[in-house]
């Protein structure tokens, strides 16, 4: 689980254009939004963007489940980690 909490920060980072952070300054289990990293809702859709273009992971921003997903790095790894699992289960 390291090594995708280290690819979606290396994600956090290249998308959103945050050139002075490295994946070591941001917590995994800290929030990306508010008082964590300070992401706004466009960071939201831009970075639901690209997990789905690195995962093949559709995120629907209705979706109770997404948004609690996007809460932290760690959230985040867990949510992708069991859509894929359901995808190999189910493909």
């Amino acid at each position: 689980m390291q090594k995708l909490h280290n690819e979606i920060k290396t994600i956090i980072i290249n998308t959103l254009n945050l050139e002075d952070i490295t994946p070591d300054d941001i917590e995994t289990q800290a929030p990306l939004f508010g008082d964590g990293l300070g992401l706004d809702s466009i960071d939201a859709l831009e970075l639901g963007l690209a997990i789905k273009n690195q995962y093949g992971i559709v995120l629907s921003s209705e979706s109770d489940e997404t948004k609690k997903a996007f809460y932290s790095v760690e959230a985040l790894a867990n949510f992708i980690s069991s859509q894929q699992q359901g995808a190999k289960q189910n493909g």
